[in-house]
């Protein structure tokens, strides 16, 4: 049977001191990039494990990255973890993750389950003021918010520009030549208001027609509730931009239940651009928010503060793309009402 490598064997196969592995596995310290892929290698050649238990008596560290995700079944979401486990995976730390389920679970109870397993948390930016507060006083561990700008000045977080977004997407409907666009927003996230302040700079100068509906929470059911109130209302819009692709998604399969035709009589677009938006049928005009890279940035960041770098910026901007499908049309390719 093979003996278990030990801290001196990778030592001795990356050519550095046994304190120079021991920093860099426990977290402790950071070296050049040279040194620490030939400690990496050492220890992925080698098969060597370090001992958890051991490892948090000696640092007081738990060797865990903490998440709490809004919606499990969400894929924005999905994608969000996918990146943060693995910056996680490749700093040899552990990533635990609590749903939130939309605000149905107490996120203050679920942080204060979760806080003592970990040594920082990712949390979002729309994390009720109360938590937020709690956070501040109480945590004494690195947060960084993610989804746009922190909820308090001072604080870290990593995300898109959300009115870059919105006016990306606004510009699209413009040159596809609509002027009568209503926006599905989620007012409980602060970044709703700025996709829709982006989407109606894209119109300015024109004499376009913009009015914005709410719903209480960003998932396909509510797509399907408020397409009726949107599509029949007075004005019918010629495009429909929803806060995410999931409203975007539920509210297109209503459209076709009233009798529109997508994107003939009317466009619909989103922001996140999840999988399933590909494969629906028309194929669903998105924004990639960059999920999983928003994940990885916010999971390096965190791992940054817990290094104490301290040139760490306090907000992190992630880039955005449109990615035009074709639930999005130019204006006239069918008659308005069915």
């Amino acid at each position: 049977m093979r003996k278990a490598a030990t801290i001196r064997d990778v030592a001795h196969a990356a050519a550095v001191s046994t304190a120079t592995v021991s920093k860099f596995v426990n977290g402790g310290q950071r070296f050049s990039r040279e040194v620490e892929a030939r400690i990496t290698a050492a220890i992925q050649q080698l098969g060597y494990r370090t001992n958890p238990l051991a490892r948090g008596m000696i640092t007081g560290r738990t060797g865990n990255l903490g998440i709490v995700i809004m919606d499990i079944r969400n894929p924005h979401f999905t994608s969000f973890v996918k990146g943060a486990s693995r910056a996680a995976a490749e700093a040899g730390m552990n990533l635990l993750f609590a749903d939130a389920a939309e605000s149905r679970a107490p996120e203050l109870a679920l942080l204060q389950a979760l806080l003592p397993q970990v040594d920082g948390l990712i949390v979002s930016a729309r994390m009720p003021v109360a938590v937020v507060e709690w956070l501040r006083e109480w945590a004494r561990k690195p947060v960084v918010f993610y989804g746009g700008l922190a909820p308090r000045p001072g604080l870290h977080s990593v995300g898109c520009d959300n009115h870059a977004s919105g006016l990306m997407l606004g510009r699209h409907l413009r040159e596809l030549g609509h002027r009568r666009i209503s926006y599905v927003g989620f007012g409980a996230a602060p970044w709703s208001k700025d996709r829709w302040e982006g989407l109606r700079a894209a119109f300015q100068g024109t004499k376009a027609s913009l009015q914005c509906f709410d719903v209480p929470a960003p998932v396909a059911e509510e797509g399907e509730r408020i397409a009726s109130s949107v599509l029949l209302d007075a004005q019918t819009p010629e495009a429909v931009v929803a806060y995410n692709d999931l409203l975007a998604l539920g509210l297109m399969a209503e459209a076709r239940a009233l009798g529109f035709r997508v994107p003939q009589q009317v466009s619909i677009a989103g922001f996140d651009n999840i999988a399933y938006g590909r494969y629906t049928t028309p194929s669903l005009t998105s924004v990639d928010t960059g999920s999983e890279a928003t994940g990885e940035a916010a999971a390096r960041h965190l791992l940054g503060l817990l290094a104490g770098e301290s040139d760490l910026a306090l907000h992190e901007t992630i880039a955005t793309r449109l990615v035009p499908r074709d639930s999005t049309a130019a204006r006239g390719s069918g008659s308005g009402k069915p």
